[in-house]
C-alpha cells in the first residue's frame, strides 16, 4: 500500500488531521488499535477554546458544535465562602463552548466515512521503520500483514502509543511532573445546577461543577492519585460534592450517576515533537492536568499547524512549515503547561499541608484574583487560549 501520510491513532487529533488533509487533496491512512465503539464512547474533555471552535467551523465539521454546544461567557471560582466570576466575554470579548470530546470525535468520524476515508479500527500490531529515506509502516489489515509506504507518519496515538517509543532515546527528551492527587469524575442524569462552570477550592479538596448538555451534569472531586472507582461509591461522591460545593442559597442537583472514572494528574512534554519524517501530535507529545482545560485544544492546535506544513510540502516542496512545527508548538505547549500548573496548584488541597504554607499561598492568589481586574483578565486570556 502507498499513501502520503500514515496517521497512527483515530482520536480527535488523528481524525482531524486526516480530514484537513483530505480537504487539500492529500491522501492518508488512519490506523487505530481500539475499536470504533471504544473511541466514540470514552469520556474526555468538554471545554473548547474559541480558536478550536473556529478551526472546526472553518474545517466544515463544526455545524453540530455550533448548534448544540453550550456557549459560556464566564466561569466561577469559589473559595472561603466567596464567589468570584471570571467574566470571559466582558474582559476579552470571547467565550468558551462546552461540547464533549466524544461529540467532536463523532462529527469527525461521520465526515471521514462520508468522504470514503481509509479508517482501520482494531489494528493492534502496528510497527514502524524510520531508518530509511521514507518511513514504512507494517500492520495487519483485513486479516493480511500489510506494508504501507508513506512520505510521512503522524503519531496521534496518545501517551501510551507506539510512535514516541519508536524514537531512539538519544533523540528525544522528556519532562514530567506527577501531582499527588487525581480526579474522580462522574456523569449525572440531572440538569446542571448552575449555568457556568464552578471551580471550588475547599480544605477537603477541589471540586468542579461542569456539564455536557442541558440534561447531563459533569462533576469532579479531588481524590487520591491511586484511588479506584470502587473506593468512591455514589454516596461518598455526593457527600463530598455537597461539602465542597456548599454555598448559601445554592443547591446541587442530584440524579443517577451513569459513568464514573478516575483521572490521574500529571504533566508531560516530549522534545522535539519530530524525528525525521515522524511527527508527534496531541497526547503522544504532551499531557497536561485537566484543570486548565487545555488537552484537547492543544491537540487540535497541533494538527492544524501540522496539516499546514504537509500542504506546503506536497504543493510546493517547501519544508519550512514542517521544520518549524516542533519549535512553534512547543512554545504554545509550555505556556499551556504553565497555565495548567498554576490552575492546579491554585485549587487543590495538597496532602500533609493541612492549612499550612501551600494553603496560605492559594488563598493569597485567589484573593488577588478577586480584587484585581488585571489579574482576572490575564487568567481569562490564558483560559481562552488567546
Amino acid at each position: 500500500m502507498r499513501t502520503q501520510v500514515v496517521i497512527i491513532g483515530a482520536g480527535p487529533s488523528g481524525l482531524l488531521l486526516s480530514h484537513l488533509l483530505h480537504r487539500e487533496g492529500i491522501d492518508s491512512v488512519v490506523l487505530e488499535r481500539r475499536s470504533q465503539e471504544h473511541v466514540v464512547q470514552r469520556v474526555r474533555a468538554g471545554v473548547l477554546e474559541p480558536g478550536t471552535v473556529a478551526l472546526l467551523r472553518d474545517g466544515g465539521v463544526g455545524e453540530r458544535c455550533l448548534r448544540e454546544g453550550l456557549v459560556h461567557e464566564g466561569f466561577e471560582l469559589w473559595f472561603e465562602e466567596q464567589r468570584h466570576r471570571i467574566a470571559l466575554t466582558e474582559l476579552t470579548g470571547r467565550s468558551i463552548t462546552v461540547y464533549g470530546q466524544q461529540e467532536v470525535v463523532k462529527d469527525l468520524i461521520k465526515a471521514r466515512v462520508e468522504a470514503g476515508a481509509a479508517l482501520h479500527w482494531e489494528v493492534p500490531d502496528v510497527t514502524l521503520e524510520l531508518s530509511g529515506d521514507r518511513p514504512v509502516v507494517h500492520a495487519t489489515l483485513n486479516g493480511e500483514r500489510t506494508t504501507i509506504e508513506a512520505d510521512f507518519i503522524a503519531g496521534c496515538d496518545g501517551f501510551h502509543g507506539i510512535c514516541r517509543e519508536a524514537i531512539p532515546a538519544t533523540e528525544i527528551r522528556s519532562f514530567h511532573r506527577e501531582y499527588p492527587f487525581g480526579w474522580c469524575g462522574v456523569l449525572v442524569a440531572a440538569a446542571p445546577s448552575h449555568e457556568e462552570l464552578i471551580y471550588a477550592r475547599h480544605e477537603r479538596g477541589f471540586a468542579l461543577h461542569s456539564m455536557r448538555s442541558p440534561t447531563v451534569t459533569r462533576l469532579y472531586v479531588q481524590c487520591g492519585p491511586d484511588d479506584t472507582v470502587e473506593q468512591w461509591p455514589d454516596d461518598r461522591i455526593w457527600e463530598e460534592l455537597h461539602t465542597r460545593l456548599a454555598f448559601p442559597g445554592w443547591t446541587l442537583n442530584e440524579g443517577p450517576i451513569f459513568e464514573k472514572s478516575i483521572t490521574g494528574m500529571r504533566s508531560y512534554v516530549a522534545e522535539p515533537m519530530r524525528y525525521g519524517r515522524l511527527f508527534l501530535a496531541g497526547d503522544a507529545a504532551h499531557i497536561v492536568p485537566p484543570t486548565g482545560a487545555k488537552g484537547l485544544n492543544l491537540a487540535l492546535g497541533d494538527v492544524q499547524l501540522l496539516a499546514a506544513g504537509f500542504v506546503d510540502w506536497f504543493r510546493t516542496g517547501s519544508a519550512q512549515g514542517l521544520d518549524h512545527y516542533s519549535a512553534a508548538r512547543l512554545a504554545r505547549v509550555w505556556r499551556s503547561v504553565n497555565f495548567s500548573y498554576q490552575m492546579t496548584t491554585l485549587l487543590h488541597a495538597f496532602p500533609h499541608d493541612h492549612g499550612g504554607f501551600d494553603s496560605r499561598i492559594q488563598l493569597a492568589r485567589l484573593r488577588s484574583l478577586a480584587r484585581s481586574p488585571a489579574a482576572s483578565t490575564a487568567l481569562a486570556e490564558e483560559y481562552l487560549g488567546l
